[in-house]
């Protein structure tokens, strides 16, 4: 039985290493990866809020960095 600290560590090692192999966010049109990109709304909506724990912002801004490195770049520019 996992804690929700060792699944919240889970998460974040899955999509940090999604967004490494495939040098983009994941995408709300292929279905496989709704549940990384809704816990990644989650942790987000809980963060505006100031709920979520200290050791958890630090991670999740380092996320938030890498995915702004990935963000998709209009090929029409």
């Amino acid at each position: 039985m996992m804690t929700q600290d060792e699944r919240w560590m889970a998460r974040y090692n899955e999509v940090k290493a999604f967004i490494e192999e495939n040098h983009r966010n994941p995408s709300k049109h292929r279905i496989e990866e709704h549940d990384m990109l809704n816990w990644l709304k989650a942790n987000r909506k809980v963060m505006n809020a100031g709920k979520l724990k200290p050791e958890r912002m630090e991670k999740f801004k380092e996320l938030q960095e890498l995915m702004e490195e990935c963000k998709r770049v209009n090929q029409w520019k």
